[in-house]
């Protein structure tokens, strides 16, 4: 069995980071269902900002929201603002094509990248992620 990207949030931005509460990442319940995460679900969040990386698990927020909100000590790692990379993975033995959704202003999803070529293309650096 390999690990193999399933799906992929890129770019989002933090809109809160509460140290108060007891870890995981809360996303907008619609993120969470156009790249197909589920709660409680393991993730592994990149933060474009400042280089750090962490894993964690999903809390879904209110539809239309656009949270992405960092709670727990993961909160000493990543602030509002910051841009971030939330991944999920599966151990199969045949990979398959990843969701890969391209986030705009407000957390809202500007692209969904599902179709193999447009990946390849951005694999090999002709389409910007």
């Amino acid at each position: 069995m390999r690990f193999f990207l399933r799906s992929k949030i890129h770019k989002a931005t933090v809109t809160e980071a509460r140290l108060d509460y007891v870890g995981s990442i809360t996303i907008d319940r619609d993120l969470m269902d156009a790249a197909d995460v589920l709660p409680f679900e393991k993730v592994l969040i990149v933060d474009n900002t400042n280089g750090a990386r962490l894993e964690t698990y999903t809390i879904p927020g209110e539809r239309g929201s656009g949270c992405i909100c960092i709670n727990g000590a993961a909160a000493h790692l990543v602030r509002p603002g910051d841009e971030v990379i939330i991944m999920t993975f599966e151990a199969t033995d045949r990979p398959r094509t990843p969701t890969v959704l391209l986030i705009g202003e407000g957390n809202r999803v500007v692209r969904k990248l599902d179709d193999p070529e447009e990946q390849e293309r951005a694999l090999e650096g002709e389409l910007y992620l």
